[in-house]
């Protein structure tokens, strides 16, 4: 499309949008075949619209859907929750390429009670609503399984997949299975259990099942206490287990307290690309029903947009009719007959936090089952994390980290351990001897082998690291700053890893004067941060031990010029100390070494002696 067609198309939809009514509606964009791209809904539809095509626009995503708008239409409504609903309506529908969509929950099992004379209680995957009706879907599948075995302890509803009609139970053409002879079903099929009382069994389960159990069990407690007074003992105390079998579940499914009733509870979550809501439905303080809706963004919606949206679907989903939703944060938009409520304290902010805890738990689950499949995600997350903390320009692709390891100034080393992607590469790990450093000096010996690594990087040309780490608190970051900035003029980030007084790495800090960045110890990221400080201090510790080993097993055979550590090792197997070969003469020497060696072994301790 050249730029007389680009603009012709601009002014033509900007001419639609200066004819649009200044009321609440939703309006529709379509792309040059005529299909719609993208529904949305507006309190001001004049001025929502218009938005799109100021000169000005800061989101690319944006930028890219008004590229592809070849024409819009409307419709009007007389309320933005009438808006909010339509634009649900017509992205179920038409499915466009830029709005978000909630995942379907399909693959996760429901409990179906089925329409048959006598009906059936599973689960299943598969909606039918003609075959019965359904609750659920469950997430946790263990909550499901759990109700699925308080009604078949409390009820024994028939499992056998026969149809059984009631007339055909009269004539008795039915027999029983196992599970009547178990006592695991009352035997509707041969009269045992009349229709009525099983019917009554149902519905009874179908009220655990809504959540219902308070009202459940004051209907059991009446009906326990008449056959009691009428002496009907045995049928009572069969009531009795099944009242505690309904009281120890609802001790453990109630959350708060019971006068909440009828509720719905939203929480939200949200990273880059997806956000993730939380339904929840509190019936007389039991949560009876939660599900975790994922969204992909598709045009960097706000949290509202994408709770106002998700309400609608969630609610027409579930088919809720509750006078009260509790949310994090306003929606901005006033539904009828309903309460949105913001709870600051009390039992409903204890349901919102629930929500929340789901929607924080099922975001992570999802990171993690994603990682799975691709490890590298992972530590492109944790870089990422680690590049918005510290504010840097460039992703910390390439780390290095220092650390000197003396004693008292003794056989003073230094280590360099480089890790890519978060991950060691262990064959760019540089060992340093202290060469111009006298005395227990830390500060001087890291300023040493700083330099010495990054001018002999710069001599070879070789890449620099996108961020140092310091095995020490600002004191460290302090004199490598001295060398990298001031002496080499090198612009690269630095970081130092401090410690309480009990020698623990405790803070994370950056920048000049440093300061701590807020990250806690227990997360991910610090532990990838601590890990690399382990590495360094393991490392420069090892090498250490190396180089005093060595100067421990020193002997005077290794100041002799010309004796070998292989003729030293052959002497020292033979007759184990220096002082030994001292006493040894010189024929002896020549038989295990030869002359040479013997010679210059015996003219060695002579003039030593003299």
């Amino acid at each position: 499309m050249g730029k007389n067609e680009k603009k012709d198309r601009i002014e033509r939809l900007k001419a639609i949008v200066g004819s649009m009514p200044n009321k609440p509606g939703s309006y529709q964009f379509y792309d040059d075949k005529g299909e719609i791209i993208y529904v949305g809904k507006a309190k001001n539809l004049k001025a929502r619209v218009s938005s799109y095509f100021l000169s000005v626009v800061d989101r690319y995503k944006t930028k890219v859907l008004v590229s592809k708008i070849h024409d819009i239409t409307y419709t009007v409504v007389n309320t933005e929750e009438d808006a909010l609903l339509l634009e649900n309506s017509l992205i179920k529908k038409y499915n466009p390429k830029y709005n978000i969509l909630l995942k379907d929950g399909k693959t996760y099992p429901s409990i179906c009670i089925t329409n048959e004379p006598y009906p059936r209680i599973f689960k299943t995957r598969t909606i039918n609503k003609k075959w019965g009706s359904y609750y659920g879907p469950y997430s946790h599948i263990a909550t499901m399984y759990a109700l699925l075995d308080i009604i078949k302890k409390l009820y024994r509803p028939r499992t056998c997949n026969q149809i059984i009609k009631e007339e055909d139970v009269k004539a008795g053409k039915y027999r029983v299975c196992l599970d009547y002879h178990i006592k695991n079903c009352g035997g509707v099929c041969i009269g045992k259990q009349s229709r009525e009382d099983y019917l009554k069994h149902i519905e009874q389960a179908r009220q655990i099942l809504k959540g219902n159990t308070r009202q459940l069990l004051g209907t059991i407690r009446t009906e326990m206490d008449n056959l009691a007074m009428e002496m009907r003992y045995e049928e009572a105390n069969e009531l009795k287990k099944k009242y505690l079998l309904i009281q120890n579940f609802c001790a453990k499914s109630e959350v708060v307290s019971h006068t909440i009733n009828n509720v719905d509870v939203v929480g939200i979550t949200v990273d880059e690309k997806k956000a993730f809501i939380n339904y929840m439905h509190v019936t007389q303080g039991a949560i009876n029903q939660s599900f975790t809706f994922e969204m992909t963004k598709k045009l960097e919606e706000t949290e509202e947009e994408l709770l106002a949206l998700g309400i609608v679907e969630i609610r027409a989903r579930f088919g809720s009719n509750s006078k009260e939703i509790i949310v994090p944060f306003d929606i901005g938009i006033e539904m009828n007959e309903v309460t949105l409520t913001i709870p600051q304290r009390g039992d409903k902010k204890t349901l919102l936090q629930l929500s929340m805890l789901n929607c924080k738990q099922y975001k992570l689950d999802r990171m993690k089952q994603s990682e799975k499949l691709n490890p590298e995600q992972k530590q492109t997350r944790l870089m990422t994390e680690l590049k918005e903390k510290l504010k840097m320009e460039k992703m910390p692709y390439h780390i290095e980290c220092f650390d000197n390891s003396n004693i008292s100034g003794s056989d003073a080393v230094a280590a360099c351990v480089v890790f890519k992607r978060l991950k060691p590469s262990k064959k760019e790990y540089r060992k340093y001897q202290i060469k111009t450093v006298e005395g227990p000096d830390d500060y001087a010996s890291m300023q040493e082998v700083v330099r010495r690594r990054y001018k002999r990087m710069i001599e070879e040309n070789s890449p620099l690291p996108d961020l140092i780490i310091t095995d020490g608190g600002q004191g460290q970051m302090s004199v490598v700053r001295e060398v990298v900035e001031d002496e080499l003029q090198l612009n690269i980030p630095i970081a130092g890893l401090a410690k309480d007084n009990k020698h623990r790495t405790n803070e994370l800090l950056y920048g000049f004067p440093p300061q701590t960045i807020a990250l806690k110890t227990d997360s991910e990221l610090f532990h990838v941060l601590t890990h690399i400080q382990d590495e360094v201090h393991r490392f420069a510790i090892s090498y250490h031990r190396e180089k005093r080993s060595k100067h421990q097993l020193h002997s005077e055979l290794d100041d002799i010029k010309g004796i070998g550590e292989k003729t030293k090792e052959t002497l020292l197997k033979k007759w184990k100390s220096v002082k030994r070969i001292k006493e040894i003469s010189l024929d002896e020497l020549i038989k295990e070494i030869g002359r040479k060696k013997a010679e210059l072994i015996i003219d060695y301790f002579r003039s030593k002696e003299q």
